[in-house]
Order: structure tokens, then C-alpha cells, then sequence
């Protein structure tokens, strides 16, 4: 199976297995796409969770603010109506068990990864990127009328090069 299939299939059983198991909620998947360049300015909220291992990249969801109450709403079974801290951490929970869910399902195919804690944005007109030429695999999700965007890039880690013991030599790495 072809990376690309795998990591589709991965974010596709994941998604719809939390939501169905914590939100009690049925998704309808759409048409996965790939996204290749830094994504147009968006509204709204974005959640991210690094990956690395043998190889790295990035998790993340992306939804507007009402889908992200909504989201909250359901988890905590309190009604929200505006973009709080606690939609802000439902949503970047939601994002953890996700993309864990991949990353486990990643982990018996490309070897140990580990996760990063969630980074949450929200806001307006505002753009994400990645640094590096990442291609985005990026699946939508309907719950009813509101989208939810499941996306992840991965490639394989480029293994910092550090001096043998005894070397004079500095080391030196990108961050």
C-alpha cells in the first residue's frame, strides 16, 4: 500500500472512530485531496500536533468556530456559544485522539513515532504553514452542515549528524 492510501485510510478509521465512540456522532467522509504549498488564508480554528520518529511531520484539524463549539458542546454536554478555552482545549483534545489514532496505526507500518502536545490558533485571516516542500493529505469530514478538515503531512526524518566522541568538531543543528 501506497504511503499516501495508508495515511488516507489511517486519518479516515481514526476520525470516525472518535467521533463515533466520544461524540456519538456519525461522519460522512469526502473526497481526500492532497495539498502541496502554503494553504489559502482561512477563518476559524486550527490545531496542530507534531510527529517525529524515523519519520516526521504534522497532524492537524481545522474548523470554524461553530463547528468547534459544537464539537465542546457534545464532548462536555454544555451548551457553548462562543470560542472559549474550553472549546479551544475540546478541540485540541478532538486533535490529540486523532491523530494518536493515526500514529498508532502509522507505528505498525513506519516504526515508533512520538506526538507532540497540541498548538491551538484562532482567529481570522490568518495563515498556517509548514516549513519544508510537506505534501498535505487532507480529508473533510460533514457533520451535518458543518466541515471538519482532518489533514497530516509525513516524510521520512533526516537524522541530525553528530561528531563521533573524541571529535574537535562543533555540531551544529536547524531548528
Amino acid at each position: 500500500m501506497k504511503l499516501q492510501e495508508l495515511i488516507s485510510d489511517s486519518i479516515t478509521r481514526s476520525a470516525t472512530e472518535v467521533f463515533s465512540t466520544m461524540l456519538d456522532v456519525q461522519l460522512r467522509c469526502g473526497p481526500i485531496s492532497i495539498e502541496n504549498g502554503a494553504p489559502e488564508a482561512s477563518d476559524g480554528v486550527v490545531s496542530f500536533i507534531g510527529l517525529a520518529g524515523s519519520w516526521a511531520g504534522a497532524g492537524s484539524l481545522v474548523c470554524s468556530p461553530a463547528m468547534a463549539c459544537r464539537i465542546c458542546a457534545q464532548m462536555l454536554l454544555t451548551e457553548q456559544t462562543a470560542v472559549n478555552d474550553e472549546v479551544l482545549d475540546a478541540v485540541a483534545e478532538l486533535t490529540n485522539m486523532i491523530v494518536g489514532g493515526v500514529k498508532t496505526h502509522l507505528e505498525s507500518h513506519l516504526g515508533p513515532l512520538g506526538l507532540s502536545l497540541p498548538t491551538i490558533v484562532y482567529g481570522k485571516n490568518f495563515r498556517t504553514k509548514s516549513v519544508g516542500s510537506a505534501e498535505w493529505i487532507v480529508a473533510p469530514f460533514h457533520w451535518e452542515d458543518e466541515t471538519l478538515i482532518v489533514k497530516m503531512c509525513l516524510a521520512p526524518s533526516e537524522k541530525p549528524h553528530f561528531p563521533s566522541h573524541g571529535s574537535s568538531q562543533t555540531c551544529a543543528m536547524e531548528v
